[in-house]
């Protein structure tokens, strides 16, 4: 299966979703938990937890980070093509009382454990999370994740998430996609890719 096929695919069903939203939103507003099982789980998982590495975890979430990136989708200030492809409908469907119990409702889940993987980079990556770059300039991961990368309010939790997709955000920072963390822009110009590899590989591990 063709990750041109796959990605047809959940355009499709998203934009399905996208045009239910409008008759389902009335009744669900404060319902978060409803709402991600109409809207999100597709591709998000049950209770968020993703178990494909296109889509981020979001189940133990900060409930303040995924409101802001919710807004930023709606508001387009999120532009890299997958918001654009997917996010962009379904945030605009979202009024702000619904944006805060989505928030809540995946903030409120228990995390799976993440998944282990070489451990002398995980080692490399703990090392970059809990120290940085010096040398780069490249502050410590930690001092705004949290010291377990469990998230900080509008800080994003980042233990357990899915390699790939770490790896694949650092890459739009650092391109400017994603325009809407410039601390996360800086960083990511700072990391060369085995430090980029090694970080990510340690936050999926914990």
């Amino acid at each position: 299966m063709t990750k041109f096929f796959v990605a047809r695919v959940l355009r499709n069903i998203l934009l399905a979703l996208s045009a239910a939203a409008l008759t389902i939103l009335s009744a669900t507003a404060a319902d978060g938990a409803k709402l991600a099982a109409q809207l999100c789980v597709a591709c998000h998982g049950v209770h968020g937890h993703s178990e494909s590495p296109m889509f981020p975890r979001l189940d133990g979430q900060t409930s303040e980070y995924i409101q802001a990136q919710l807004k930023g989708f709606r508001e387009h200030a999120r532009g890299e093509t997958d918001a654009r492809a997917y996010m962009w409908g379904i945030a605009s469907q979202l009024d702000d009382d619904t944006v805060r119990a989505l928030g809540d409702y995946y903030a409120s889940q228990t995390a799976a454990p993440g998944r282990t993987g070489d451990a002398g980079l995980v080692a490399r990556g703990r090392v970059v999370f809990e120290q940085g770059v010096p040398d780069n300039g490249v502050p410590a991961c930690a001092t705004c994740h949290g010291a377990q990368a469990q998230g900080n309010g509008a800080f994003p939790r980042l233990a357990g998430q899915h390699e790939p997709y770490l790896l694949r955000q650092i890459e739009l920072f650092r391109s400017g996609a994603r325009g809407n963390a410039p601390v996360m822009s800086a960083v990511a110009h700072q990391l060369n890719a085995e430090q980029a590899q090694a970080v990510a590989a340690y936050l999926q591990s914990r």
